[in-house]
Parts: structure tokens; sequence; C-alpha cells
């Protein structure tokens, strides 16, 4: 199901020259190291989805003003900083996490998203060693599933010297996403690259066994979530749905630069956090502070970000 009516059109695809790679298999060799959810490290968090086991995967981050120009665009910088300040988050810069996430389901080994890889510098490329860290390696992939075009989330998927990261895997996304990122000119190299290994879906396709694409409009055209069910469990893993932990949650109306289309991106936003709230549904949030698992609460009149494992209805600091 959509959560907001309107069409989402016209986003920006976020690049910055990518260096292609990616490696990924569908099969498991016996001299393979297999993942195993006791190993935890400060970039590897195991949890699990009812039967299923998944792992937070640190990529790296991402750090930018709080001048209005990125995050809450043109609200007034004082109401920003008491937002902040009420709840405890720094007032400059705001930080930003990158963590794809990783499950195992049946024969598959799934990536969502591929994180920046080499695009941002040294805002990225942690993810290979994440992954070896959690036991798994780029060739037991056999699919990942693209939340959206953007290069913190794609870059991952080619390594610096062009060729692919995960060679064995099917890239998945959105029919609408695909053309958009074809049609980025600056991701040209890119999208040469995994063009063979590329499948489209449409909008709230079963992608995967026990994974639905939940389309939520305004940050790209084709952007979508996915929710993976096991059992009585579930979880929505919300891509770029939203970026920060106070500003995105308590104030879903406020733009953010990289929204395509901001007016349904703040739409989406608002109807994510009620089906959120009123569902107490777990989320998985790819920008938020590590590991990023938590659920949206009411608050009054809003909403807040409570951490997995944090006090109730307490804000993530």
């Amino acid at each position: 199901m959509r959560l907001t009516t309107s069409a989402a059109v016209a986003a920006i695809l976020m690049s910055a020259g990518l260096g292609l790679a990616a490696c990924n298999s569908g099969t498991e060799p016996a001299d393979k190291p297999v993942a195993d959810s006791r190993v935890e490290s400060a970039d590897v968090h195991p949890f699990m989805i009812g039967t299923l086991e998944a792992w937070a995967l640190r990529d790296g981050g991402l750090e930018v003003p709080n001048d209005g120009s990125v995050l809450a665009m043109g609200e007034p910088k004082a109401d920003v900083d008491a937002l902040l300040t009420a709840a405890g988050v720094p007032t400059d810069p705001l930080s930003l996490s990158i963590q794809p996430m990783l499950l195992k389901t049946g024969d598959r080994v799934v990536l969502f998203d591929a994180g920046a890889g080499s695009a941002f510098g040294p805002a990225g490329g942690k993810l290979t060693a994440s992954l070896a860290t959690a036991g798994v390696s780029p060739d037991q992939i056999t699919d990942i599933l693209i939340s959206h075009g953007h290069g913190d989330h794609v870059g991952g998927l080619v390594k610096a010297d062009g060729t692919l990261a995960y060679p064995n895997a099917a890239i998945r996304m959105t029919a609408e996403e695909w053309a958009a990122l074809q049609a980025n000119g600056e991701m040209a190299d890119l999208v040469a690259t995994i063009t063979p290994k590329v499948e489209t879906f449409v909008d709230g396709a079963e992608v995967l066994p026990g994974v639905t694409a939940v389309p939520i409009d305004g940050h790209t055209p084709g952007h979508t979530a996915y929710e993976i069910v096991s059992g009585d469990q579930s979880l929505l893993y919300i891509g770029d749905s939203a970026h920060h932990q106070v500003i995105s949650v308590q104030r879903p109306d406020w733009t953010i630069q990289f929204d395509g289309d901001p007016d349904t991106a703040e739409a989406s936003r608002k109807a994510l956090w009620e089906r959120a709230a009123d569902g107490d549904l777990r989320l998985y949030a790819v920008h938020f502070p590590w590991p990023g698992i938590g659920h949206v609460r009411r608050q009054g009149e809003t909403f807040v970000w409570e951490a997995e494992g944090a006090a109730p209805h307490q804000a993530e600091h």
C-alpha cells in the first residue's frame, strides 16, 4: 500500500563520480565463511526478525551543517537548535549514519542497499569489512534490494576498479527507480556495470519470500521501503523515508534537501509515523544512530524515536 496518494516526482540522485564494483553470489561454497549471528562488533550488530538472522552493518557516516541548507530547510536556526538541545543532540554538525542491512532467509543472503562505497571518500567504504566480520564474503550475497538510487545506497555496488562488488547477486529495485538511475548521466558508469544484474519490480511486490516492497513516495521517483515478515514478527526497512532521528521524526513536515518532491515526502513521513506508532512497527532506519533499530511513538502532537533497548518514549541522543 502507498503511504501517500501523490505520485513521487523529480528526485535528486546524489552522486560523486563513482568508481564501480561489487561482488555477490547465490551459492555458499564450503570453504567460504558462513554468517554467525553471535558475532558482534562496533561495526556489526546481529539481531533476529522472528526466526530470521539479520545484521546491521556499518558502512560509514556523514556530517551535514545545521545551517538550514540540508535538513530543516528554511526553518529558523533557533527553532532547530532548541529541538535538538531538548533531545540532547549536538546542534552542529548533524550526524547521519550509513548502515545497510543483511538478512539470511532460506538459501538467500540478502543485502538491503549497498552503502556509499568509494563514492563519498571516508564517509563510506566499511561495508565489505563489516560483512567479513559477520562471516559473509561478497560472493555469497544472492540478492541486493535497493531502496533508491542515491550514491550512499548504490555506490557500493561497484568497486573502485569499476567491477561488480557482488558478482553473484541480483540487484533489485522498482522499475521507476531504475529508470531514474539510468537517466542520471553522473551515474552512467555505474549503470553500465550493474545493468546485467538488475531486476525490476512493481510497487507493492513480494520481492522475495517474506519480503514485500512498501512504496513511500517523495524522496525519489521509485523510492521503496521493505517489510520483512517471519511468523508473527516483522520489521520495516525504511530506506530514506527519514534522515535524522530528531528532526525527521519530531518535525516530519520540515523540508529535507535530499527529497526530490518535498511536499510528497513530508506527507509520506507523517503517514509513516502514524502507521508505525499505531501499529507498533519495528523499524530499521539507515541513517539514524547505530544500529538504527527501534520504534516511533506518539508524544503529544508529534512523534519521538525510541531506539531498541532505550527507555520507553525517550528520544535517541
